[in-house]
């Protein structure tokens, strides 16, 4: 093989690994957008793995000076943590009583395919597990996860490195696979598995071995009548849900 053929070879696989390489620019772009904007709650840089800082969203409701509850709030493939129905729940939470604090998880470039998230689930549980050192530091001591989509594998990575997790309860919606055999087989908090009636295939397919989980678990399932994966229209009786499991 020649070395043009091997120096070939080499760009080719340098520039796949950029494509799939954690995009931080594009989480800079999202901040510099969502922050300005933002009406409701207050923007921090939580320090974050390698001494990179990430975005969180904290809304504290205004008549709760005791910081009793904490919902931290992880979303789904690609996006910020003001988007879509994260940006709703981190909102409506706060108005049933409950601080919020979303946040910013690893993205890749907006043409990568879901299965290449799978090498930034390291980075997603170290965020996840800094999120909650911050809070404590805010004062807050009884914490509740709750994840959307990809972003519960990325909530399951954290809790297979966990073992002694920072968090009260778990509210997982819309997972699109089992749950992983660690957790599984020894479910460390109570979960809360969400699903709409039209959610996506995988999601529904997949509903009856994570109901067993969550059974096992101490907490259950819960289908919402009528719901897509985004809960498009079911987002009041979605927040309703959360904070009834949710409450200490």
């Amino acid at each position: 093989m020649t070395r043009v053929v091997l120096a070939a070879i080499l760009l080719v696989v340098v520039a796949a690994g950029r494509v799939h390489a954690q995009d931080f620019e594009r989480e800079a772009r999202w901040r510099a957008e969502v922050v300005p904007g933002l009406v409701t709650g207050e923007a921090f840089d939580i320090p974050g793995p390698a001494g990179r800082a990430f975005l969180g969203l904290l809304t504290e409701h205004a008549t709760d000076p005791a910081k009793t509850t904490l919902l931290v709030i992880v979303h789904g493939i690609g996006v910020h943590p003001d988007h879509g129905i994260v940006g709703r729940l981190r909102m409506d939470l706060a108005d049933k009583g409950y601080a919020t604090l979303a946040i910013q998880m690893p993205v890749l470039a907006s043409d990568a395919p879901s299965d290449r998230y799978e090498a930034l689930f390291a980075n997603a549980a170290e965020r996840i597990a800094s999120s909650v050192a911050w809070a404590r530091n805010r004062g807050y001591r009884d914490i509740v996860l709750v994840s959307h989509s990809l972003g519960i594998r990325m909530s399951n990575a954290y809790f297979d490195r966990t073992p002694s997790p920072g968090f009260r309860a778990w509210v997982a919606l819309g997972l699109g696979a089992p749950y992983s055999s660690t957790f599984a087989q020894a479910p460390i908090v109570p979960v809360l598995d969400v699903y709409g009636e039209r959610d996506l295939d995988p999601v529904l397919k997949s509903a009856q071995a994570r109901e067993r989980v969550a059974n096992a678990s101490g907490g259950r399932q819960q289908r919402i009548a009528g719901a897509d994966h985004f809960y498009a229209g079911r987002e009041s009786e979605l927040a309703s849900v959360i904070a009834g499991f949710a409450r200490p």
